[in-house]
């Protein structure tokens, strides 16, 4: 099933509709949708490369609207919120999704937005765990238009083989920089900060 919403989105890519497709999957992505964008923006980058930012633009606008839609959905629709994201493998991990919130804040819209981790758990548990709203819009900001743009200008000046590159890049800051606040965080209860972890 996968492999045939894949081929559709790849199709949508090619078609005269694209950009409103773009903008249609970006969102869905950010809430429901399995397929990221980035497999549109590519192609439609290559095939019109002057038009890069703009599309990198639409990825990044629908993405923060979507996400907002996955907060709501997490906010105010609870058991659907956790259907959702049993659908994704974390049946259970809503009590984990708390614990990263309570523990790191911002830092894991940051890191999660800007990888191929799929965003709309972050979307959703974020709304679970009530997490502050304007701030998590303005780090779904940062960090989709931080993916898109780059995926854009990777695309733009080197073509889409560049990607798997760029992936696997992405994956690895963002574990160095999760491995950063975790020994932040260890440090932080070893040496006298007084605070004890509920995690």
């Amino acid at each position: 099933m996968l492999r045939r919403l894949y081929d559709w989105v790849m199709g949508l890519a090619a078609s005269r509709h694209a950009p409103s497709a773009l903008f249609a999957v970006s969102f869905a992505e950010s809430s429901f949708f399995p397929v990221p964008p980035d497999v549109m923006l590519a192609p439609m980058v290559l095939a019109r490369p002057e038009k890069a930012w703009r599309y990198a633009t639409i990825c990044t606008l629908a993405s923060v609207l979507g996400g907002a839609l996955g907060y709501a959905i997490g906010y105010f629709l609870q058991d659907f919120a956790l259907w959702l994201m049993s659908l994704s493998g974390h049946a259970k991990g809503l009590d984990e999704f708390q614990c990263w919130y309570s523990e790191w804040g911002v830092w894991v819209i940051l890191i999660k937005g800007l990888t191929p981790i799929p965003y709309k758990l972050v979307t959703i548990a974020s709304g679970l765990a009530e997490f502050a709203f304007p701030v998590f819009i303005a780090a779904s900001v940062v960090t989709r238009g931080a993916r898109f743009f780059l995926v854009a200008a990777v695309v733009k000046k080197f073509g889409p083989a560049m990607l798997p590159i760029v992936e696997r890049r992405l994956a690895l800051f963002a574990g160095l920089a999760v491995a950063l606040v975790v020994v932040g965080l260890v440090a932080s209860h070893y040496l006298g900060s007084g605070s004890t972890s509920v995690c």
